[in-house]
């Protein structure tokens, strides 16, 4: 039997790039997953198709973690058309770098609206619907809470925040049988990234000379240890951070 045979997952932000990956690696241990979106639909609907060609189950739920109705609306929606939901992927993110000098409200509150409220609101609608079998929660964070980059602050802010209430909810949610650990990726080559200018310059061989392992990661680095983590193979594994960085 598959890993994740009769489970239903939700992957926010899993249009594209490590979301999409992971997303797709569930489905392939047997999770009917529910593909997170906000905007971008072709996107949703690529990988819904990916997954479904391959005889996996998915469905694309739109909307935004940022909003709290919209994310009562897409689990809601993932309930009715899966089942209630055993695992969550807090994948969705963005990200923007800037002097302090050029510092905004409306950007601070831009990317903590998606990294952390995204996180508690996405986490009280998983956690409403486990029920007392428990779950399995999974947060991507980021090697950014170890490995400071200059102009960055206030996304290495949200994932500090990310790595804080990973190991508080682990705690709190541990009696209730739901497991809650992070993944935090060195630099991944996405669509994201190649779009930012981060690919193939300065700053990725900057990061691959801190690397041991002499490269960028891929999404489908990362989305092994999701599935581990969503599994019974991780069954004695909460609270715990994992860097998933080849070394950095």
């Amino acid at each position: 039997m598959s890993k994740l045979e009769g489970k239903v997952a939700v992957v926010t932000g899993a249009s594209k790039g490590i979301g999409a990956e992971i997303a797709k690696a569930l489905a392939r241990e047997g999770a009917a997953v529910a593909v997170n979106y906000a905007t971008s639909r072709e996107g949703a609907d690529a990988v819904v198709a990916a997954i479904t060609a391959a005889g996996g189950k998915a469905i694309a739920v739109q909307g935004s973690v940022a909003k709290s109705a919209d994310v009562e609306r897409f689990f809601a929606e993932a309930k009715d058309r899966l089942g209630p939901v055993d695992i969550l992927v807090n994948n969705a993110g963005v990200y923007a770098f800037s002097k302090i000098e050029d510092f905004s409200e409306d950007e601070y509150r831009r990317q903590y609206d998606t990294n952390v409220l995204g996180v508690f609101l996405a986490t009280k609608a998983a956690v409403a619907q486990f029920g007392e079998r428990g779950g399995s929660i999974i947060n991507i964070s980021s090697t950014v809470t170890r490995f400071w980059v200059p102009e960055a602050a206030i996304y290495s802010g949200t994932k500090g925040a990310v790595d804080a209430i990973t190991r508080v909810h682990a705690k709190e949610l541990g009696p209730r049988k739901i497991r809650v650990n992070a993944i935090n990726p060195g630099l991944i080559v996405t669509e994201g990234v190649e779009a930012a200018g981060f690919a193939g310059g300065d700053f990725e061989r900057s990061i691959i000379d801190d690397t041991p392992l002499g490269r960028s990661g891929r999404p489908d680095d990362i989305a092994p240890v999701a599935v581990f983590l969503a599994s019974d193979d991780a069954r004695w594994v909460t609270g715990e951070i994992l860097y998933v960085s080849g070394g950095m």
